[in-house]
């Protein structure tokens, strides 16, 4: 089940952050904390935003962090997922897809035009997840896109 993050959730995100730094091979990189947090997810005018899929016994096992974007070439808001990371034991399942689904269905309900993110170079197994999906690569970035039919096909199946 994907849904919005509550406060309550802060401990485990920031849990599945300090994973995602391990898996990416900078275990000291993370300097954020619960009360940061709780402070920029969920202050009277956030900026940032979280989505967590649980397990069937509750537990958080995926996280999307994200942001809104403007394009002034659109004219229109986007998505920007900074971080999107599942536990091992749970890739595979459709956790990932469920989260991306969901931001997916949100850009399309918004109005908005695009929903992007990036990936690591060596981190083959998440750019295969994406082109199975429709995400096309921008030439010379690692910044990945879902838009037109892709973003509509994708948002169609967001789990509600």
């Amino acid at each position: 089940m994907v849904r919005e993050a509550v406060i309550d959730d802060c401990p485990q995100i920031l849990d599945l952050i300090q994973e995602l730094a391990d898996y990416e091979k900078e275990p000291d990189a993370v300097r954020n904390t619960v009360e940061d947090l709780e402070q920029h997810l969920f202050a009277d005018s956030p900026q940032a935003f979280a989505h967590v899929a649980e397990d069937e016994t509750g537990a958080i096992v995926g996280i999307a962090i994200w942001y809104l974007t403007y394009s002034t070439w659109e004219g229109r808001h986007g998505i920007h997922l900074e971080d999107l990371y599942v536990r091992a034991n749970q890739r595979g399942l459709g956790t990932g897809k469920a989260l991306l689904s969901t931001l997916a269905r949100i850009c399309v309900e918004r109005g908005y035009k695009r929903l992007e993110w990036q990936v690591l170079d060596w981190n083959e197994p998440a750019i295969k997840f994406y082109d199975s999906l429709g995400a096309g690569s921008l030439d010379g970035w690692t910044t990945r896109r879902l838009d037109g039919d892709a973003l509509q096909s994708l948002g169609s199946q967001g789990a509600k």
